[in-house]
């Protein structure tokens, strides 16, 4: 018999077919990633001059906050250290490639369990989570990681004392914030899906405010790979701002609720 949009399709599969299905997909996926993970690292110099970029008063960010001239020198100090830090990075860019793909073949995977309109709002919540991410990553790359860079790697006690940055520690910043900012800039989303279930409201995130932003102190100061107060600022700002656009996401789905339920 068939089944209606609003039905869940028959699924006749066995646990181990789906195993097998799940196991397609995930070699699929790790093959893809491979692919582009060895075309960025065939591409060493391209894929290091975006980098490395905000190391430099040429990035297009200091270049708009009018930053006097400064390039920091980073040194290598393991004899594998450069070889290891190409591939992760090469494997990073693989996966920030290939992560389209990553999705679409997960969503294929579950969506054959999931009834039609869930679907739908199974597509729009990734869109959303995936642009967001991506959102995040690049507000890292091009507003929080070059002040935070600017900030400490130009900072000094005395002139006597200059400043060398291992390659290492600047490409664990680098990877570690976008990876965390990528996630935070997820808070939206999830606000976004509480107040769709009816378990969070405008009201609510507006009461209790003032105990969101020592939330958000607290969870910039663990998340900050460095210790001092201007990377905390840098980092708790973006997520304060997430906050107050998440109230009025929330309000407008609010408000779109109830007009539903006066017009039923």
């Amino acid at each position: 018999m068939p089944t209606t949009d609003s039905e869940k399709p028959m699924v006749s599969m066995t646990f181990w077919d789906h195993l097998d299905v799940l196991r397609s997909s995930l070699i699929r996926m790790a093959c893809v990633v491979m692919v582009f993970a060895v075309m960025a690292f065939m591409l060493k110099e391209e894929l290091f001059a975006i980098v490395l970029a905000p190391r430099s008063s040429d990035f297009v960010t200091y270049r708009l906050m009018n930053v006097e001239t400064f390039s920091l020198h980073l040194m290598n100090t393991g004899l594998t250290e450069q070889f290891m830090i190409h591939m992760r990075t090469a494997v990073y860019a693989g996966l920030l490639i290939a992560s389209p793909y990553i999705l679409y073949e997960l969503f294929r995977f579950v969506s054959p369990g999931l009834y039609q309109n869930e679907r739908h709002c199974a597509v729009r919540i990734v869109g959303a989570a995936y642009m967001m991410f991506l959102m995040g990553t690049l507000a890292n790359y091009f507003i929080v990681f070059p002040l935070t860079v600017h900030f400490l790697g130009t900072y000094q006690v005395s002139p006597d004392v200059s400043n060398m940055l291992t390659l290492q520690s600047y490409i664990d910043t680098l990877l570690g914030m976008s990876l965390v900012m990528g996630v935070v800039f997820e808070l939206p989303v999830v606000c976004a899906l509480m107040a769709k279930l009816g378990l969070l409201t405008d009201k609510w995130m507006g009461l209790y405010r003032r105990h969101a932003i020592v939330a958000i102190l607290i969870v910039a100061a663990i998340i900050t790979p460095t210790t001092d107060v201007f990377t905390l600022f840098v980092v708790a700002m973006p997520i304060y701002l997430l906050y107050e656009i998440s109230i009025i996401i929330v309000r407008y789905m609010g408000r779109s609720e109830n007009l539903k339920r006066n017009l039923q």
